[in-house]
């Protein structure tokens, strides 16, 4: 491998990005960049590319499955697409006669993305759509496995461009079948940088000079309390675990229930395909059989993983996904991590508190600010959740992996990327969307003093606690 040359044509690609961004810059409106943004959309919602994209995807990661993708491919884009569809990022976007501040959007630049095999047609239109938004050309480098996807996708676009005369240059991705020196050398010349999937690629940006928007890692924890109704949350933990082979972050990875209800649920999830498995030790040796994930287990169908994890004939022929009982947390537990399949740890909890107890400790090894889950009827729970526990999103009654990353009945941003804040090393709590990819020069007027009297300021700490 040529290093010198690899390295050459990421800068010669980020070269005819900068020339293709200041062109759409200058000559940029509202519409050209709705337009453009409206091409990458279909370019991976029309029906028959999202299903070839979603069968590209499973055939060359190996990973999740096609009636899924097909539907994150088209809910995340349509999702997303209603949500920028009447947002102004073009011109001034606001005047404030009372603040005298007037607001103009200003691209970004050259936005270096990197993407994960996990979702490798979903997340990188998600980034493209939003860069292309808010006036920025884009740059991908995925993962070796998400390589053909992501040229595919970007097949599609280009094809989409030719249709309203834009540029190919806009949207690019780093050439070959993807290395570490391609994708650092992308981090240190891009204008921003987005990273999602791997903590080693998030460590890397943070370090890289570049600004960037990386996101930490999930090991979502849901808490089913003695209040719930315990049929609908087995329901939709059920479908939410299985989607698209739990590839998700947003996945369900531990699942704490209180004892008053423990019994009863576990019932409830034995009617939804949720099996309990009582042999931990079995678990853990066939899952980590030298101390890594075992891929034949990692987002796979159900009959697949229970095949490799040896449990054919042992649990219900109809079984969907396997809760695994267990107490522990931490390194010497890797239950209690994240585990990328139909697999979830289950932990019995002596009430609430213990059980908000338990998911701190769970987060605090693996997935701190990422999101928890609670099912409950009690309003004051979640509030007790949010004000407790190091995480970002409390998701209340609803199927977590379809929530986390925005819904048509919530009013989360549609993301396939969650910020975790500062619990998890990250520099925002939110979901990454189009705000992330626009900045503003602002323009500041002289308006009528505003200077606040001394006692004004200090009249209530004066008498709390004296001159």
């Amino acid at each position: 491998m040529n290093v010198s040359n690899d390295l050459s044509e990421v800068n010669l690609i980020l070269s005819r990005a900068r020339v293709a961004q200041a062109e759409y810059e200058k000559n940029g409106s509202q519409d050209r960049y709705d337009r453009a943004a409206q091409a990458a959309a279909w370019a991976i919602m029309e029906p028959s590319r999202n299903r070839h994209l979603a069968e590209l995807a499973v055939k060359t990661t190996g990973l999740g499955n096609v009636p899924d993708k097909i539907t994150k491919n088209h809910r995340k884009t349509l999702g997303l697409m209603r949500d920028i569809a009447a947002v102004k990022t073009f011109g001034i976007i606001r005047d404030d006669a009372q603040t005298g501040i007037t607001e103009i959007a200003r691209p970004m630049g050259v936005i270096g993305a990197v993407v994960p095999s996990t979702n490798p047609a979903a997340t990188p239109a998600n980034n493209i759509i939003n860069a292309l938004k808010c006036g920025n050309a884009i740059v991908l480098s995925p993962s070796p496995k998400g390589v053909p996807s992501c040229e595919t996708l970007l097949q599609f676009i280009h094809a989409e461009f030719d249709k309203i005369g834009e540029t190919h240059d806009l949207v690019q991705m780093v050439p070959g079948t993807g290395s570490k020196e391609k994708t650092q050398r992308l981090l240190e010349i891009s204008d921003l940088i987005v990273v999602t999937g791997s903590q080693n690629n998030v460590r890397r940006a943070y370090t890289s000079g570049t600004p960037a928007l990386a996101v930490g890692a999930g090991n979502v924890t849901v808490i089913v309390d003695e209040t719930c109704d315990l049929d609908a949350a087995a329901q939709k933990i059920t479908a939410s675990k299985t989607f698209d082979n739990a590839t998700s972050c947003s996945s369900e990875n531990a699942l704490v229930v209180v004892d008053a209800v423990y019994d009863a649920f576990v019932a409830a999830l034995a009617r939804t395909g949720g099996a309990l498995v009582t042999d931990e030790a079995a678990i853990v040796a066939k899952f980590w059989p030298d101390g890594h994930l075992n891929r034949a287990v990692i987002a796979q169908d159900a009959d697949k993983m229970i095949d490799a994890l040896g449990l054919e004939g042992t649990v219900p022929a109809d079984t969907e996904f396997l809760a695994v009982e267990t107490s522990g947390i931490g390194p010497d537990h890797p239950l209690s991590g994240e585990k990328l399949s139909r697999v979830a740890a289950l932990y019995r909890a002596q009430d609430f508190d213990d059980a908000a107890q338990i998911a701190s400790q769970i987060l605090a090894y693996q997935g701190a600010g990422h999101s928890v889950g609670l099912h409950s009827t009690d309003p004051d729970r979640a509030i007790a959740l949010g004000n407790a526990i190091p995480t970002c999103r409390v998701i209340v009654n609803q199927a977590h992996c379809f929530a986390t990353g925005g819904a048509f009945n919530n009013g989360m941003p549609f993301s396939l990327s969650m910020g975790c804040g500062s619990w998890g090393g990250n520099s925002i709590d939110d979901n990454v969307h189009w705000k992330h990819f626009l900045q503003t020069t602002k323009i500041i007027r002289e308006i009528p003093p505003v200077e606040p009297k001394v006692e004004d300021i200090f009249a209530t700490y004066w008498q709390a606690a004296g001159k």
